[in-house]
């Protein structure tokens, strides 16, 4: 479901900052050297500072895929916000983090790729 399509951002869908698994496993671990170097504890966003709207996610999905499958637009949710989008400007000059993977159709069939191998895996 698509939970609404009347916010005030490009396509009416919210805006959110999908991030590869790569990176931010990589931001943690980049936090981890910084503690275990002796450095303080830090709150940091990680992300790409840029969304990418829930239907264009699912457009990417199906042309990645190549299925073709129904969505059924819904009403909003409520206190769901227009758009979440992280500054990543403090994990940059703190700790030298920078996103690798912030294309969406990587992202998409990477994960994909992901799920059908733990699909096929045999177990036992």
């Amino acid at each position: 479901d698509v939970y609404g399509v009347d916010y005030a951002t490009p396509d009416g869908s919210c805006l959110r900052d999908y991030i590869h698994v790569t990176d931010l496993a990589r931001a943690h671990l980049d936090a981890l050297r910084h503690l275990r170097g002796g450095g303080d504890s830090l709150v940091c966003n990680v992300g790409y500072q840029r969304g990418y709207s829930v239907l264009e996610v699912i457009d990417v999905v199906k042309k990645v895929s190549g299925v073709d499958f129904p969505v059924k637009i819904v009403g909003r949710r409520p206190g769901d916000p227009a758009a979440i989008v992280a500054s990543n400007e403090r994990i940059r000059t703190k700790l030298g983090w920078t996103p690798q993977h912030d294309n969406l159709e990587e992202i998409v069939r990477q994960a994909l790729d992901w799920e059908r191998r733990l699909h096929n895996m045999k177990i036992g």
